[in-house]
This record gives C-alpha cells, sequence and structure tokens, in this order.
C-alpha cells in the first residue's frame, strides 16, 4: 500500500536535487532562453513550484486545479524565484501531511477532469518535476554552466572505476 510518509520524503529528496541544479542558474540568465516563446529557466522553476502547489496539492483533496500561470509576476529575478520554489514546496507539503488514508484511496479529477485513485496521481507528480529538472540541466549546458552530477559520481567517474571482462 501507499506510505504517505515514505512518499514525502522521496518528494523532498526529488526536490533537494532539483533545487541544487537550479540554484546553479546564474542571475543573468534566470530569463534566458534559446527560442522566442521557449521556457526560461526562470519559467520552469517557476511552473515546478505551481504544478506541485496548484495543481497536485489542489487536485488531491478533490478540488479544482489552481494553475493559471508560471510567469514572472509570481517571481523575478533568480533569488526571488528560488525562495518562490521552497515557499510553495512547503506549501504543498501541508497539503499532502493532511491527506488521510481514506483520501488517498478515493479519487480526485485531474486537470482534464480524469478520475484516478489519489495515491496514484500522486505518484505521478515527482516524474513531472524529474522531466523539468532535466530541461533545466540541458539548458544549463547550453550556456555553459557547470552543474552538479545527479547521485555522486559523474558518468565519466563511473566508466573510470567499471571492471572489464
Amino acid at each position: 500500500m501507499f506510505d504517505l510518509d515514505e512518499f514525502l520524503h522521496h518528494i523532498s529528496r526529488v526536490r533537494e536535487r532539483t533545487r541544487r541544479v537550479a540554484a546553479c542558474i546564474p542571475a543573468e540568465h534566470i530569463e534566458w532562453t534559446y527560442k522566442p516563446g521557449a521556457f526560461t529557466p526562470g519559467d520552469l522553476v517557476r511552473h515546478i513550484a505551481v504544478t506541485e502547489r496548484y495543481i497536485w496539492a489542489e487536485t488531491v483533496h478533490d478540488r479544482p486545479c489552481r494553475y493559471v500561470t508560471h510567469g514572472r509576476e509570481l517571481a523575478e529575478g533568480r533569488d526571488d524565484v528560488l525562495a518562490f520554489l521552497d515557499r510553495l514546496h512547503e506549501e504543498s507539503l501541508a497539503e499532502f501531511r493532511a491527506l488521510t488514508p481514506e483520501a488517498l484511496a478515493g479519487k480526485c479529477a485531474t486537470p482534464e477532469g480524469t478520475r484516478l485513485t489519489t495515491w496514484k496521481w500522486l505518484r505521478m507528480m515527482p516524474e513531472h518535476e524529474i522531466h523539468h529538472r532535466g530541461q533545466l540541466y540541458t539548458m544549463l549546458g547550453m550556456l555553459g554552466v557547470p552543474t552538479p552530477s545527479l547521485y555522486g559520481m559523474t558518468a565519466t567517474q563511473v566508466q573510470s572505476r567499471a571492471k572489464v571482462g
């Protein structure tokens, strides 16, 4: 069965890794984009924050989605964007902690109106964040910004330690 405490620990660890990458965004590139109309690093971080808070933390309580923007009007400048990410994560955790076993086993509506078992819908949230964290890594790579390895060693370090044959 779904263990809420274990899940909350897991998403907090996912967020720690995302936060480490987001902290690498140079202040002068927070709103940089590789083409007009594409997400900026700031958009991605705000999007991660608002989807957790205004999609998942609302819909798991069977309330309507409240995500209307991920724009600069929410937080502008690297430090404010990171503080926004942190604040909305804390708000979201409070909403998730309020879920009862009955609510987790019940149904909730996704933004498109599909009724899903709440704990199954909740499991999709970290996958969404991880997807956008990958985009942050790519954008920072395009900018030549050094980023932390995800779990410790880089691929090159793992390869150098591999025993072949």
